[in-house]
């Protein structure tokens, strides 16, 4: 799963009893070189649908990390290009990745944009966030969009029961519970806590219009829907 210049077993325990935050931190220098980094091939989808969209003005990537993201907004963004993030150390990594994109330091579920972007994407980074704290993020992607705006990430099509990769999410999030029960402080990453149906009623008590399109280049199911899709959610447009 880990490439040779990857985190050490003992570099990813300790990251895994840290905060989000901290953990992230310690896990930033070699964050590119592990699974837990967006592919590529889904970087790519992504920018290809979003381009048949644009190009967009002034773009942000919410949850920015080592600026994965950066990348699909510098090649449909014809404006700024704004990153945010509350680990210093992914920060740290991003801007010497990207030296001409705007990072900011803050924490998302309190975003202090106000109508200053015209795209915003996020990857990854939903099963950070409890359910309960979803609404705020999305509230503050929401204000961060100018009218007609559009806030974009791609999302799996559920794995059925009967494959590996159900039972591994299932695995893992019951390993995150128990973690978080008997260790403080905790950290947040679950994978069964953002299916679409919960996603979308929370985008559209935010304020948005919520649509999906297929990311087909990323594989079809066995009855011939795509595995991934890209959800798009869009602010009002401005009345005359």
């Amino acid at each position: 799963m880990f490439s040779p210049h990857g985190p050490t077993l003992r570099e990813l325990a300790v990251q895994a009893l840290s905060s989000v935050e901290h953990g992230y931190d310690l896990l930033a220098p070699k964050f590119d070189d592990t699974p837990f980094r967006t592919p590529r091939s889904i970087l790519d989808a992504t920018a290809e649908a979003l381009g048949a969209r644009g190009p967009f003005g002034a773009g942000l990537d919410v949850c920015c990390g080592t600026g994965a993201g950066l990348g699909v907004l510098r090649a449909v963004c014809a404006g700024r290009v704004a990153g945010a993030d509350f680990s210093a150390g992914m920060l740290s990594r991003a801007r010497a990745g990207h030296p001409g994109a705007d990072l900011v330091r803050t924490d998302v579920r309190e975003l202090g944009f106000d109508r200053e972007f015209d795209l915003a994407v996020t990857f990854g980074a939903l099963g950070h966030f409890l359910p309960s704290e979803r609404p705020a993020v999305f509230a503050g992607v929401h204000r961060a969009l100018r009218p007609g705006g559009l806030f974009a990430f791609p999302v799996p099509a559920p794995a059925p029961p009967t494959s590996p990769a159900h039972w591994a999410a299932l695995g893992f999030d019951v390993a995150m519970r128990v973690r978080n029960a008997l260790w403080h402080p905790p950290f947040v990453m679950y994978y069964r806590t953002t299916p679409f149906s919960a996603l979308r009623a929370d985008l559209v008590a935010a304020g948005f219009r919520v649509e999906v399109a297929g990311l087909p280049s990323l594989g079809l199911t066995r009855d011939g829907s795509p595995r991934c899709g890209l959800v798009m959610a869009f602010t009002a447009a401005a009345t005359s």
